[in-house]
Formats: C-alpha cells, structure tokens, sequence
C-alpha cells in the first residue's frame, strides 16, 4: 500500500493483500481486504458523522463493526469488518428486480423501526439547506456529478437558482431515522435478507421522504423506469407515492 497510514491502523493492514473498490462515488479511496474494508478520505463533516453513526448505529442496525478509526492530518482512516453479501446493484439482484425492489423495502422499514431518541446526528430540512448553502457558497463543482439538465431547465439555471427554489418550496417534514443516501450499492443482501448498511456519513434524523427519494432514483439509474418495480416498493411500504417530495429529495441532492 502506497499511502502511508497511521500506526493505529498499519498494524491490522501491513503485508495484507487488497483490492481497490472502484463502485463508490464518493471520493473516498476504499482499500477491501479479505474480512475488512479501509476507507480514506479527506476531513470533513460527513467523514466525522460516519464514524459517529457507525458507533451509535451498533446493536441497532446490521452495519460493519468498527475496527479502528483515526485521524491523521487532513484524512480520516476507517476501518471495518467487511459486509457480508452483495450490494444490491449486483448482477443477481439486477437479473431478479422483484426480489430487489422486496430487499430495498424492508431495508427502509428497518431503518424507520429504529428509536431515534438519543440519536446524534439531525439530517433534517434545516440542517440539510444550511449544508447546501454552505456548498454553494464555497463554489463547489456540481455540473459533472449532477443528475442530466438539472440546472439546465427552464427553471434552474446554476446551483444558486436552485437553491433558492429549495428553501421556498420546503415541504412538512415526518422525521424517522434516514441512511441519507439510500442507493443500491449502499445496501447489501445475503440469504434474501438485508445484511448490512454501508456508506452512513449522511444518516441520521431526517424527512421520510429522503430515503424514498433517493431509492428511486437508485432503482431508475440501475434499471430504467419501470412502472412495475415502483409500484411494488410503495405497495411494500404501504404508502401512497408523493412525486412531489420525491422531486424535491433528488433535486436537494444535487447540492451534495
């Protein structure tokens, strides 16, 4: 390994073969070893909250158990058992859409069945639009990771415009405890079970709606917009689709 990593973690990972995960979009460098996974990534808010919400999440959700994790520099080193199963962005899962659309319903349910009192991380509207304003301020890039014409509209030309129409068109909030960014290949499967949650910088007490959100987006990304599957996850969930919070979750995610 070519990164010169703290003593803390040197000591489970010296002379240990990897491979590189090259799936993530989230600028992490992710370095998987046999039974563990070491994820590198710069010093940030959401870096300090994953490793929080890993700890607290313990006991509560099935996650990867914390082996160590550290602070050197400007990086932040994590290291953790390594998930059982496959993400389910996998190619047994894409090939049985039924089955997969099952698994992202009951990982919601389960995320939503967890007590949120003593919970450490509000991921709510307020929280979420204070973030998004500090990102466009900072001038960070969206344009080549954003969903295609989001800013290109009729309605939204650049990042502030769309902010903006966020902060104005706010909806109700129902709070339960939200992954944050509840994608396929944040969630894996084994024995047609969910066997763990990975990637939980943005977890915590948030809008229900956040969640649903981005699954839909997950599944139309993966699998196109099939009618079928979204009907199935919202007969699973037992509620009515609201398209109009839907859109509202992917669009806020756009600032992220």
């Amino acid at each position: 390994m070519e990164r010169k990593l703290p003593e803390s973690i040197r000591r489970y990972t010296e002379h240990r073969e990897y491979k590189m995960d090259t799936i993530g979009r989230s600028g992490s460098e992710i370095f998987c070893f046999s039974d563990m996974v070491l994820k590198v990534e710069k010093e940030r808010n959401e870096s300090r909250s994953e490793h929080e919400m890993l700890s607290w999440l313990q006991g509560k959700l099935p996650v990867p158990e914390m082996i160590c994790s550290e602070k050197s520099g400007d990086r932040r080193y994590l290291l953790m058992t390594k998930a059982r199963g496959k993400m389910l962005c996998d190619e047994q899962y894409l090939k049985n859409p039924r089955l997969m659309v099952h698994l992202l319903a009951e990982g919601l349910k389960t995320l939503w069945a967890v007590d949120i009192s003593g919970c450490p991380a509000k991921r709510d509207l307020d929280h979420k639009l204070e973030q998004a304003s500090l990102n466009v301020a900072e001038g960070l890039e969206f344009e080549t990771e954003t969903e295609p014409n989001t800013f290109g509209t009729e309605e939204f030309d650049s990042p502030e415009e769309l902010l903006l129409w966020l902060k104005e068109h706010r909806p109700k909030e129902e709070t339960v405890f939200s992954h944050g960014d509840y994608c396929l290949p944040n969630i894996f499967a084994e024995n047609n079970k969910i066997s763990s949650f990975l990637d939980l910088g943005r977890a915590g007490i948030a809008d229900i709606w956040q969640d649903i959100a981005l699954c839909v987006r997950s599944l139309e990304y993966n699998i196109g917009k099939n009618k079928e599957c979204k009907k199935q996850l919202f007969e699973e969930l037992g509620i009515v689709p609201d398209w109009d919070k839907i859109r509202y979750y992917i669009l806020l995610d756009e600032l992220f």
